[in-house]
C-alpha cells in the first residue's frame, strides 16, 4: 500500500467508532521528561515510522507526568512506552509479562550530571551539604534515582540539604531553576545537558557541571504482553525489529542516538535494586 494511503488508513482507524477497530491501534507514549512540543514532534514521527513498518495504525498519546505513564500502561491504555530506567521497571512489575525490548546505543552506558552556578563554591557532592538542591521528576532515573544513590555514596543525605530537595518535573526545568538561582544545584540527564549546551541554551560561563556519575542503563521501550493476541503471532518481535532497524536520521537525531539496540529486563537489575533501596519501588 502506498505511504499516503497507509497513513490515511491509520488515521481513519484511530478515529473509528467501531470498538474493535480501537483494539487494532498500537498506542504509544513516553515519559514527559522534556519540552512537550519537542516530544509531540518526535513521537509524531515515531508513530508514522512504526505505522509503516508494522502495517498497523499507531497513535501517540501524551501523558501528564511520569506516574501517569506507568498507570496508563498498567490499565492497558498504552501498549508501547518510552520509559526511563526506573519507570520502565515500575511498569514491568505492574504488568506481568511486559518486557524491555529496545534501548538507544547511548543507554547502555548512561550518565547523570550535577550542575551548579559557577560562583556557588560547590565543587563536589560533599559540598552540597547546607545548600538548596533540586532533582527532576520524583521517578526520574537520571534526574533523581541514580543521583540520590551517588549522593548517599558520598555521605550526603536528603536531610543534609538546606530545606527539602525540590522536584522540578523535567530536566529542562532543573537547568532553568539552577541558572536562575532558585536552587544552588541540581541533577539531570547528561544527554539533555549536552544537547542544551550544544544549542547554546545554557550559559556555561554561569552554570557548570561539577560531578558526572558512573554509567548505568537508562531509557528503553517497554511493550505490553498482549500485543501478539491483538495484532497476531510474532507482533512483539516485529516491534522490536522495527525499532532496532530504525535508520531514519531525523528521528535518531531527536533521540540523540546513532541507533537502537535490543534491551533485556536484566539490563535494569541495578535500577530495580536502587529503587527498592530508596523506596521508589515497593511492590
Amino acid at each position: 500500500m502506498p505511504r499516503v494511503a497507509l497513513l490515511a488508513a491509520a488515521v481513519a482507524a484511530c478515529h473509528s467508532s467501531d470498538p474493535s477497530a480501537q483494539t487494532r491501534v498500537l498506542r504509544i507514549s513516553a515519559i514527559p521528561d522534556q519540552d512537550p512540543e519537542k516530544l509531540q514532534r518526535l513521537y509524531g514521527k515515531v508513530s508514522t515510522y512504526l505505522s509503516i513498518a508494522l502495517g498497523v495504525p499507531v497513535e501517540y498519546r501524551p501523558v501528564t507526568d511520569y506516574t501517569a505513564s506507568v498507570t496508563a500502561f498498567k490499565v492497558g491504555d498504552l501498549d508501547l512506552v518510552w520509559y526511563g530506567g526506573l519507570t520502565g521497571v515500575q511498569a514491568r512489575l505492574q504488568v506481568p509479562g511486559a518486557r524491555a525490548i529496545a534501548q538507544r546505543d547511548i543507554d547502555t552506558a548512561f550518565h547523570a550530571v550535577f550542575i551548579t552556578r559557577r560562583t556557588s563554591g560547590i565543587r563536589s557532592l560533599a559540598d552540597l551539604k547546607g545548600h538548596t538542591f533540586t532533582f527532576g521528576s520524583e521517578t526520574s532515573t537520571s534526574g533523581r534515582l541514580m543521583p540520590q544513590y551517588y549522593l548517599h555514596g558520598a555521605g550526603v543525605e536528603l536531610s543534609d540539604f538546606r530545606g527539602a530537595p525540590g522536584f522540578s518535573g523535567s530536566h529542562d526545568k532543573t537547568i532553568a531553576l539552577v541558572a536562575a538561582g532558585t536552587y544552588d544545584a541540581g541533577a539531570l540527564n547528561a544527554q539533555v545537558w549536552q544537547a542544551r549546551v550544544a544549542s547554546k541554551a545554557v550559559d556555561t560561563a554561569r552554570v557548570v557541571v561539577f560531578f558526572v556519575t558512573p554509567p548505568f542503563h537508562d531509557y528503553h521501550w517497554v511493550l505490553r504482553p498482549d500485543v501478539d493476541q491483538r495484532f497476531g503471532a510474532g507482533f512483539a518481535d516485529k516491534v522490536r525489529s522495527a525499532l532496532v532497524g530504525l535508520n531514519q536520521q531525523d528521528i535518531l537525531d531527536l533521540f540523540g542516538a546513532h541507533r537502537f539496540v535490543p534491551a533485556a529486563d536484566s539490563d535494569y537489575t541495578q535500577i530495580e535494586s536502587v529503587g527498592r533501596a530508596i523506596g521508589t519501588i515497593v511492590q
